[in-house]
């Protein structure tokens, strides 16, 4: 057994027996050392972006004082959902390991196929999306481009 998914799946074990949230764990892993651990906590919280992946990132940032992971690799007990795999691109993180994918947990009722529909169609019916106020936001990115100070990220 991999140790590393083992500790992603002692933590979802964790969350799911305190009632956190789902059987999900993640675990963040730089040059062979584990540098933080998570699990779903979404139901604890009442927070919807509390899945593994994105709290052990938030943790790896916040210890290593730096959002660019691309030297760290996450485990997961689960494919990653659209949201966490979005993260884990923001994150730069280059390698995933996951366990069980999204046909399984949607066997579960955690289907995430009207998310992957959505960004496949590019078509958010769901969602009502309406421009207002550019012109207003547009002098942000206008003030954003002028800063001298701005670290890009």
């Amino acid at each position: 057994m991999n140790y590393f998914m083992q500790t992603a799946i002692d933590e979802a074990r964790h969350g799911m027996d305190h009632n956190h949230g789902g059987p999900f764990g993640a675990v963040i892993v730089k040059d062979g050392e584990i540098i933080s651990r998570a699990h779903n906590e979404v139901l604890r919280t009442n927070d919807p972006t509390a899945h593994a992946e994105i709290l052990a990132i938030r943790q790896a940032s916040e210890l290593l004082d730096r959002f660019d992971l691309s030297d760290c690799e996450i485990y997961t007990t689960s494919e990653p959902c659209p949201m966490c795999l979005a993260a884990i691109y923001w994150a730069r993180i280059r390698t995933v390991y996951f366990g069980s994918g999204k046909e399984d947990v949607a066997r579960i009722g955690f289907d995430d196929s009207r998310f992957y529909e959505i960004i496949r169609s590019g078509n958010g019916s769901e969602l009502s999306r309406i421009n207002i106020e550019k012109e207003k936001c547009l002098e942000l990115l206008k003030r954003w481009e002028k800063k001298p100070d701005k670290q890009m990220y």
